[in-house]
């Protein structure tokens, strides 16, 4: 069951992850085992630390994702399921292309007992990527400030006619807090603007109604 007990599953499926015709049709394993660079359900089973079955073994998703539309899939073997953990907090934010809704930037954060797990996708020049520094930061304080003195190496990000790299650096350092944020129920209002990775957002508390 994808629903039961995984508290960044519903919302995302409504809004965040894919679009009407893929929830409708495709699978999670279809859309993992392609990998697209800029997908969302790659960065939630990394970020979810998934367990990823296969008609021969198990694999961990920080071991199954090896670049763009690359896996440790061999040509003969067969995705069958993808179990996750279920985390204390997960939230996922992304700035998605106007025309395609793929992920420009999308940041999957979810917190578990014994630490933080932070995936980004459609960003990186490498395919989706654990940001281990937005994960000490995080790991030392749960809340979206605890990202203002993150730095990203813009030369680790895509570069393309959609927008540049240290661009790309500073969506997913905003879409971080953003997910920060919804996992602790407050909303960051401030807009996106060009510009330095650090710009500083106020979070306020969501009021009941509010959309991330």
């Amino acid at each position: 069951a994808t629903r039961a007990g995984a508290p960044a599953r519903p919302g995302a499926a409504r809004r965040g992850i894919g679009d009407p015709q893929v929830r409708a049709r495709g699978t999670l394993g279809g859309s993992v085992a392609n990998n697209d660079p800029a997908a969302d359900y790659p960065a939630a089973c990394l970020a979810l630390g998934a367990t990823l079955e296969t008609d021969r073994r198990s694999l961990a998703a920080d071991e199954f994702f090896t670049g763009f539309f690359s896996t440790a899939l061999a040509a003969d073997e067969l995705l069958t399921a993808v179990r996750f953990p279920l985390p204390l907090k997960a939230a996922y934010m992304k700035f998605a292309n106007p025309a395609s809704r793929y992920a420009m930037a999308g940041v999957f954060v979810a917190q578990f007992g014994d630490g933080v797990r932070v995936a980004v996708t459609g960003a990186g020049s490498g395919g989706v990527f654990r940001a281990h520094a937005l994960e000490r930061a995080l790991q030392a304080s749960f809340a979206p400030e605890s990202l203002d003195d993150a730095v990203l190496d813009a030369a680790e990000m895509i570069s393309d006619l959609h927008a540049g790299s240290a661009y790309r650096a500073h969506l997913v350092l905003t879409m971080a807090r953003r997910a920060v944020a919804a996992c602790n129920g407050e909303v960051l209002h401030r807009p996106l603007r060009h510009g330095g990775a650090h710009a500083y957002e106020s979070p306020q508390r969501a009021s009941p109604d509010a959309q991330a």
